[in-house]
């Protein structure tokens, strides 16, 4: 069975689209309007081995922030959606992802308990034009439309491209390895039976 979903958001601000593959090869097609966040998605998509296409259109000349964090909505539904009743999976992942300067950790609970706990020390305002707190924005609006408990933590770093790219690629993996089927899970791995 192909896990996949296909979800589109239109707003006054924003429309965005996005077909996304749990069970892929890497392969993405990327234009949001927002450069940082083609490179961070892109990213994303390859070191999870997800399949995706994620386009937006929204009001940049204002600034970066309803695009940001309407993407992060839209993925975090289509994840949602295409891991259906989590039957089989691994449930938990944790992956660290070094680059150069910097190590970020993600831990991912599928638990249907949607959290964020973002722990990093200050990151530079912004990179190019991009501004660095959407980057949270971004991930708590993928936390609670996936509805995933999402732990991220910047052990150290001084680049702030850096420690953002470690997290994206630490994020994948994690995503990745949490929602991997497990032919030893029988059901769904909760002692409550469900995972909705």
């Amino acid at each position: 069975m192909m896990r996949k979903a296909e979800i589109k958001r239109n707003t006054n601000e924003t429309k965005v689209a996005i077909k996304f593959f749990l069970d892929g090869e890497g392969k993405s097609v990327i234009d949001t309007g927002v450069p940082f966040m083609d490179h961070m998605l892109d990213l994303f998509i390859k070191h999870g081995l997800f399949d995706g296409d994620i386009t937006a259109d929204g009001d940049t000349h204002i600034d970066d922030h309803h695009t940001t964090e309407d993407i992060g909505i839209v993925l975090g539904q289509a994840v949602k959606e295409a891991l259906g009743d989590k039957k089989g999976i691994r449930r938990y992942g944790n992956a660290f992802v070094p680059m150069d300067d910097a190590l970020a950790q993600v831990i991912i609970d599928c638990s249907n308990r949607p959290h964020l706990e973002f722990r990093s020390q200050p990151l530079t305002e912004k990179v190019g034009t991009f501004d660095t707190e959407l980057i949270q924005e971004f991930l708590w609006k993928f936390a609670l439309e996936s509805r995933m408990n999402v732990h991220v933590i910047v052990h150290y770093g001084k680049n702030t491209h850096h420690i953002i790219e470690a997290i994206f690629k630490a994020l994948a993996r994690a995503l990745d390895e949490a929602t991997m089927i497990d032919p030893r899970v029988k059901g769904v791995p909760s002692t409550k039976g469900l995972l909705t």
